[in-house]
C-alpha cells in the first residue's frame, strides 16, 4: 500500500512538473513578414526586399510555354494532347508533370542563387472537383502547395501563392484558362466560389509564416474590352473587399496584395487604401524601355498610399534589358519576382529546359486545322512518337536535366 501510494505522488509530481514546464515554456508565436509605410519589414526588424522568380507553367500550363500559339491555354493544351494519345495516357502524363516539373532540386537551387521569394502561379480548379491536369474529382492542390511550402521552408525562402487562373476568368484572355472574357466581374456564382477557396487556402496557412503574401487575382481585365471596361473596372475594388473579408475571417496574420486593372497596371480603379492593415499592390511590366518614366506610375501611386508595391511580374527579355530592369526596380524599392523560372529551349529564365526530340511535330498538330473529326485524323502524328516526346519532356524538365543560365540570374541582381 505504502509502495502505490509513493508511485501516486510521484505521478502527481512528474505530471506537474511536465505541466509547469509546459506554462513556462509555450510554443513560440511564428513571425510573419510586415508592413512598414513602403516597406516589407522582416520578423527581425530589418527591411525586406522581394527579390525571386515565379514558378510558372507548373500548375497553371500556358501554351506558348510548350512552343503552342494556338492551343494557348490550359484547357486547350489537354485537348490537344488527348486527341494525339487519348485520355489516359494523358492523365498519367499531367501526373507526372506535377511530380517533375518543379521538385524539392529546384527550390534549393533558386535558394542557392540568393532568391529569397518565389511566386507561384496557381489555378482555381486544384482547389474543386472540376476536371483539371488529369484528376476529375479529389483535387490536390493543397498536396501541391503543401509539398511547396515544406521545401520553402526547409531552404528558408518565403512563397507568395498567386491565384492565377479564377472562376469564370478575371482576364478574359489564355492566361487565365478562361472562355474570352472577365466573367469573374460579372458573375455572383462564380465571385461566391473565387471567396470561397481564398478563404480555405487562408485557413489551412493562417499559421504558416514561410507565405508572404496571398496575391489574390493575376492580371485582371485585359485590355480588349474598351466599351466595357469602366464598368469592368469598376466591379474590382468591391471583389477584393469581399476576399479580403473572407480571408481576415480566418487569417489575421497575412500580407495580401492587390492587382491593379488591365495586366496589373492600371491602379486608378482602387478609392480605399485603407481597406486592410496588412495590405500592398502588386504591379506587372514587360517589353517596354528600362527608364524612370516606363515606371513612374507605379512610384506614384505607391507614394500616394504609402504602401508596398511588388512587382510581380517581369522579365522575358535579354540579359541586358533584365539587368539594366533590375537595377531601376532596386533604385525605386520596387521588389521583384522575374517570369519564368524555367521554361523548354529558352535561356530568358534562370534554368533552360531541353526541348524533346520531334517535339516540332507535336506543335505542328496544335497548329494545324482540327475544327472537325475528319481534321483531327488528318492531322494526328504518331501516336507512339508523340507518347515518346511526351515522356521525353517529363525527363527533361526535372532539374538535373535543365541548363543554368548563370549570367540570366547574375543579371536578376543574384549569385549563379
Amino acid at each position: 500500500m505504502k509502495k502505490r501510494l509513493s508511485l501516486l505522488i510521484l505521478a502527481a509530481f512528474f505530471g506537474a512538473f511536465y505541466a509547469c514546464q509546459t506554462a513556462v515554456e509555450p510554443k513560440p508565436e511564428p513571425q510573419f513578414i510586415t508592413i512598414s509605410g513602403p516597406d516589407l519589414v522582416a520578423p527581425d526588424g530589418s527591411k525586406f526586399f522581394i527579390q525571386g522568380t515565379n514558378l510558372g507553367n507548373w500548375l497553371n500550363p500556358e501554351g506558348y510555354m510548350f512552343r503552342f500559339q494556338k492551343a494557348s491555354s490550359a484547357r486547350l493544351i489537354d485537348q490537344a494532347f488527348r486527341e494525339m494519345v487519348g485520355p489516359d495516357f494523358v492523365d498519367e502524363f499531367w501526373q507526372k508533370f506535377k511530380d517533375n516539373y518543379v521538385t524539392r532540386e529546384d527550390i534549393q537551387h533558386i535558394k542557392s542563387t540568393g532568391a529569397n521569394t518565389i511566386r507561384i502561379p496557381f489555378h482555381y480548379k486544384l482547389f474543386t472537383h472540376e476536371d483539371y491536369m488529369g484528376l476529375s474529382h479529389d483535387q490536390d492542390g493543397f498536396q501541391r502547395l503543401d509539398s511547396l511550402v515544406e521545401w520553402c521552408r526547409a531552404s528558408e525562402i518565403y512563397l507568395i501563392l498567386d491565384m492565377h487562373d479564377a472562376p469564370g476568368g478575371q482576364t478574359g484572355d489564355n492566361i487565365d484558362d478562361s472562355y474570352g472574357y472577365p466573367w469573374l466581374m460579372v458573375s455572383e456564382r462564380s465571385q461566391k466560389l473565387f471567396v470561397d477557396i481564398w478563404k480555405r487556402i487562408a485557413e489551412h496557412y493562417k499559421d504558416e509564416p514561410v507565405i508572404l503574401a496571398y496575391d489574390l487575382l493575376n492580371e485582371p481585365i485585359a485590355t480588349y474590352f474598351k466599351d466595357e471596361e469602366a464598368m469592368l473596372n469598376a466591379q474590382l475594388e468591391p471583389l477584393y473587399r469581399k476576399a479580403v473579408a473572407a480571408v481576415r475571417e480566418v487569417d489575421p496574420n497575412h500580407i495580401i496584395m492587390l492587382g491593379g486593372a488591365q495586366w496589373n497596371s492600371n491602379f486608378r480603379v482602387f478609392t480605399d487604401s485603407k481597406l486592410d492593415d496588412k495590405m500592398m499592390y502588386t504591379c506587372h511590366r514587360y517589353w517596354c524601355d528600362t527608364l524612370q518614366a516606363n515606371i513612374q506610375d507605379f512610384v506614384d501611386f505607391r507614394d500616394s498610399v504609402n504602401l508596398p508595391m511588388f512587382m510581380g511580374e517581369t522579365g522575358e527579355n535579354t540579359n541586358e534589358w533584365i539587368s539594366a530592369w533590375t537595377r531601376l526596380m532596386i533604385r525605386n524599392n520596387i521588389g521583384y519576382t522575374y517570369w519564368p523560372y524555367k521554361k523548354m529551349g529558352s535561356e530568358r529564365g534562370m534554368v533552360t529546359v531541353p526541348t524533346p526530340e520531334n517535339w516540332d511535330q507535336i506543335v505542328a498538330f496544335t497548329e494545324s486545322a482540327r475544327g472537325n473529326f475528319t481534321e483531327i485524323r488528318a492531322a494526328r502524328p504518331d501516336q507512339e512518337l508523340v507518347k515518346k516526346a511526351l515522356l521525353e519532356f517529363i525527363e527533361n524538365c526535372q532539374f538535373r536535366n535543365c541548363t543554368v543560365n548563370d549570367e540570366y540570374i547574375k543579371a536578376m541582381g543574384l549569385n549563379p
